[in-house]
């Protein structure tokens, strides 16, 4: 039989439960190397139901619910990159640029600042989206009013481990779920995934939202970020596909 761990999250996706329901009489039926082929089948056909219902779904803008050329996974998947030290202890976000009160944060203190929990969904580049993410964190504006910004910043460079930046405009960067985030459907990041914080950018191409962060910095000038040099889009909106520059 398919391994308990590999049925679809029925509670947080309730309109498959008929569906899968109707199917467990195959996998009863199914022996040897046959269990694998058909519980692969399964899985497949539970992703691609939930693709095609994340599609049919509308967001509160108008838009669709899953941009094109997006399949929906039920988990992040690991995509790489030069990994931080991960650990709570070493741990500290420097809050600066053209701002009044430039200031610096350990894990302690990201956690004494005003929290939010926001559902957000995130889509990438490379063709991917998790929906329905629940995201703790810090609100990036909520930084913006601690370190009180000046009038003339336009863009927001989020910098992390190894070198690595990205450039937000503000407008995504103030979302109500564009945030500083420490879990994620109530369990903390893997390693892989940027523990102890990383960003959340949640309208732009998941590359956007840095992993093992270090640093807000608030500009005036846009500052094109790590993968934005080596030919991928400035801005990512993956409504547009914004994929390449």
């Amino acid at each position: 039989m398919v391994p308990m761990s590999d049925t679809p999250d029925l509670d947080r996706f309730p309109e498959l439960k008929a569906k899968w329901d109707r199917r467990q009489f195959i996998k009863s039926a199914a022996v040897g190397t046959a269990v694998m082929a058909i519980g692969g089948s399964l899985l497949r056909l539970a992703a691609d139901d939930l693709t095609r219902l994340a599609r049919a779904e509308t967001r509160p803008d108008g838009r669709p619910r899953l941009p094109p050329g997006q399949r929906v996974l039920e988990f992040l998947r690991p995509m790489g990159g030069d990994e931080g030290p991960g650990d709570v202890k070493s741990f500290r976000l420097k809050v600066y640029g053209a701002v009044k009160k430039p200031f610096e944060v350990d894990y302690a203190g990201l956690l004494k600042l005003p929290q939010v929990t926001k559902e957000a969904d995130v889509h990438c580049v490379t063709g991917w989206s998790m929906l329905k993410g629940q995201w703790k964190g810090v609100q990036i504006k909520q930084l913006a009013e601690l370190a009180e910004i000046k009038g003339e910043v336009r863009h927001v460079i989020l910098e992390a481990h190894g070198g690595f930046t990205a450039n937000v405009p503000l407008k995504e960067a103030f979302a109500d779920n564009a945030m500083v985030s420490y879990r994620v459907n109530g369990k903390p990041f893997a390693i892989e995934h940027g523990a102890p914080v990383r960003g959340l950018i949640p309208d732009l191409y998941f590359w956007k939202s840095s992993k093992w962060i270090t640093g807000i910095r608030f500009v005036k000038d846009d500052r094109p970020g790590y993968w934005e040099v080596r030919g991928y889009h400035n801005h990512a909106d993956p409504w547009k596909e914004e994929r390449y520059g």
